[in-house]
């Protein structure tokens, strides 16, 4: 298994030497090493089927750990929600002398798996119900919730025109509010408290002109009252929850479909899509902060996560690596390349989903899933910085 740049030089030979620039010119240096440098990542587990070849039915599109970080959930084409105890298969190395990749079988590290009736397209872990209900989107356009105590479908809404559902989400306020994004060209907005499929408090399509099918939706998750929409007409569309009439930003920057926004604080957002691309975006300004560049993603849904405490972001590629960006830098700090499996009649593998969780002060844990079924764990330490950069 390759690591095909995890290690990036201190500095450039031809740079000039940063004693020789103005303070303001070497501080934007000093910052640009440190996020290169800083972190040192290493594989700590692979957990993949013991049978032999991978299919396409193994893909798994999406990987989310609940709010506590002690489990973890997967579903995808096999029509699966896994779950995984942290504790047992993504066990931080912090106060461990092992330090050997762990390798483990699905069957071996799923604490349990639901059958679900169609292929998953999003998994939400649903705020306040202590890691007991989860939400998912299917490709029939379906919106579910399994208690996960009792392993059964407690809440069902078919309100999409049986269009696929890409992305759906809770709100972090009481009391809860579900959201799906859908082919349909909608985004709606429901209450999973009421039985009869969740009762429709808005619905929006976000093109008025063409109904641009809308592939991820995002609640801030800090409790503000927005919503973000990501769409295939390659905006980013901003509601207040209070009035959804009209939409309260607009972002207007990547060349294809947006696959992906995620808050990264309260009003800066990054967003992925098919350009081969992730943004970062400061909302009330509609204005570009960086963009990052480096892995490929012109056709699929490659993942994308935020760690905010960190300020890292990862996502997956279509030449089946495994991205990390920090968010200063608009270059990758990291790179990691997961082992091609044998796939007869298959297309190339491709990472497609990636998750952080935080293992410490100074640590933190990255998640990804590959279209072969592999999960691959990839636990981050932060490197002590030798400042050399003096005057």
């Amino acid at each position: 298994m390759k690591n095909s740049s995890s290690n990036f030089p201190l500095q450039n030979p031809q740079q000039p030497n940063t004693s020789q620039l103005n303070p303001d010119t070497r501080q934007d240096k000093e910052e640009e090493e440190k996020a290169r440098c800083e972190w040192d990542f290493s594989l700590t587990t692979v957990i993949s089927s013991s049978a032999t070849g991978a299919t396409a039915s193994d893909a798994i599109g999406v990987v989310e750990f609940d709010p506590s970080d002690n489990f973890l959930a997967t579903g995808g084409i096999a029509r699966k929600i896994r779950i995984y105890s942290a504790e047992k298969s993504f066990k931080s190395r912090e106060n461990s002398e092992i330090r050997a990749a762990k390798f483990l079988d699905h069957a071996d590290a799923c604490e349990f798996y639901i059958c679900t009736p169609a292929k998953l397209s999003s998994l939400k872990w649903r705020p306040g119900s202590g890691s007991r209900v989860i939400g998912s989107g299917d490709y029939d356009g379906v919106v579910m919730e399994y208690d996960l105590e009792k392993r059964v479908p407690v809440f069902e809404r078919d309100e999409h025109g049986g269009r696929r559902v890409w992305s759906m989400d809770y709100s972090h306020w009481d009391p809860t509010l579900g959201a799906s994004g859908s082919d349909d060209g909608t985004m709606q907005m429901w209450d999973p408290r009421c039985d009869d499929g969740g009762k429709c408090l808005a619905s929006v399509q976000p093109n008025r002109v063409s109904r641009s099918p809308v592939c991820c939706v995002e609640f801030n998750p800090f409790g503000g009252p927005i919503v973000a929409v990501g769409c295939a007409d390659r905006r980013i569309y901003g509601y207040d929850v209070r009035r959804m009439a009209d939409p309260v930003f607009i972002l207007d920057g990547h060349q294809k479909a947006v696959t992906y926004t995620r808050f990264l604080d309260l009003q800066t957002i990054v967003s992925s899509s098919i350009d081969g691309c992730l943004m970062m975006w400061h909302a009330e300004d509609k204005r570009v902060i960086r963009t990052y560049r480096g892995h490929v993603n012109s056709r699929r849904f490659v993942g994308l996560s935020v760690w905010r405490n960190g300020g890292l972001l990862s996502c997956g590629s279509e030449n089946n690596e495994v991205f990390v960006y920090d968010k200063r830098w608009g270059q990758p700090i990291w790179v990691r390349g997961f082992e091609p499996a044998a796939r007869s009649r298959c297309e190339p593998g491709f990472v497609c989903g990636v998750t952080w969780r935080q293992t410490g002060e100074e640590r933190c844990m990255l998640v990804a899933g590959g279209s072969d079924g592999v999960l691959q764990a990839f636990e981050g330490v932060r490197k002590a910085i030798n400042n050399s950069l003096k005057d």
